[in-house]
């Protein structure tokens, strides 16, 4: 019998890009959203998978729903993706950020607890719980937490609750602490995807000024669609463990924004706007992970760096 896969926000790049990935190697895949019947599930249908994947209406922060949702399905593997995923916008939603993401992963795992199914959970944490690093440090899964935004603290914190049932209870249960993974699904909202639209726009003619606020901070960014793959690769491990998936690479945003500029043939001096309101009350200056454990147990290494990445966001190849 196939493999039974629950995406929870499979509406979500990363969710997409999973669902897409799994239908590949033969699972039944459902996925959830917080109303199935008002989402567009745009990224399903823009990878071509909508049709295959049977989605269904769950609230995480709903511990019935979530407890109706699982026994109902009564999957192999389940995927927590979903919650509040934007760094800026849980400085203004910092509640929201919270429940969505730290409860709705705590009713994940007492459901689990409760039904005593063999099943697998796999948690999307984030490089961003480690905080400030510093340059040229990468960060591994030894590395201690310093969360620096409401984002970070809710995702530590549910890291750490994956931690707990794993330990306590013996539910197969990890985290992958991604660092920044980028694609064309990215949501306008997201400076990276602010950043190749405005671009595209430029180069067409529409004369305007890209605002962003501090260029001078660095990110590890990958490719999305390869950072799915080592989800998958987690919850097909003998153990359950915690690993940083990243690039091992770092780049300045200016970097990442001059490429942008220069594959559409423009100098970006010339067309962006720094504007010290888009600065976050705290910031991450560096940020960088080391995937060396992910290669050595996983089998897992990024083949794309932020270039790459840059160059599939400007041609919209969503691979």
């Amino acid at each position: 019998m196939s493999k039974r896969a629950l995406i929870c926000g499979v509406s979500g790049q990363d969710g997409a890009y999973l669902a897409k990935l799994l239908l590949e190697k033969g699972y039944d895949v459902y996925g959830t959203s917080r109303d199935a019947q008002m989402s567009s599930f745009s990224n399903l249908k823009l990878l071509g998978v909508y049709d295959s994947v049977v989605t269904c209406s769950m609230s995480l922060n709903d511990f019935r729903s979530v407890l109706q949702t699982i026994s109902a399905i009564n999957p192999d593997e389940i995927y927590n993706l979903a919650g509040q995923s934007s760094v800026g916008l849980s400085f203004e939603l910092p509640v929201e950020t919270h429940e969505s993401i730290s409860i709705g992963t705590l009713n994940l795992l007492e459901v689990m607890r409760f039904l005593d199914r063999p099943i697998r959970l796999y948690n999307a944490s984030s490089g961003e719980c480690f905080g400030d690093i510093g340059a040229g440090v990468l960060a591994n899964e030894q590395t201690q937490m310093k969360p620096m935004s409401p984002y970070a603290v809710a995702k530590a914190a549910a890291f750490w609750q994956v931690a707990n049932y794993r330990e306590a209870y013996g539910i197969f249960a990890c985290s992958g602490l991604l660092f920044n993974h980028e694609s064309p699904l990215r949501p306008a909202r997201f400076v990276t995807k602010k950043i190749i639209l405005a671009a595209l726009r430029i180069a067409a003619g529409s004369g305007e000024k890209l605002i962003l606020g501090n260029l001078k901070i660095w990110r590890d960014w990958g490719w999305a669609p390869e950072y799915v793959e080592a989800m998958w690769k987690m919850l097909q491990q003998n153990l359950a463990e915690d690993f940083v998936i990243a690039t091992g690479q770092s780049y300045s945003l200016e970097a990442f924004v001059s490429e942008a500029f220069q594959q559409v043939g423009l100098d970006w001096h010339n067309h962006v706007v720094v504007d010290k309101q888009f600065f976050r009350p705290s910031e991450i200056m560096y940020g960088c992970g080391n995937p060396e454990m992910a290669y050595k147990k996983l089998g897992w290494k990024a083949k794309f760096s932020m270039p790459d990445v840059v160059s599939c966001m400007v041609k919209n190849k969503v691979l």
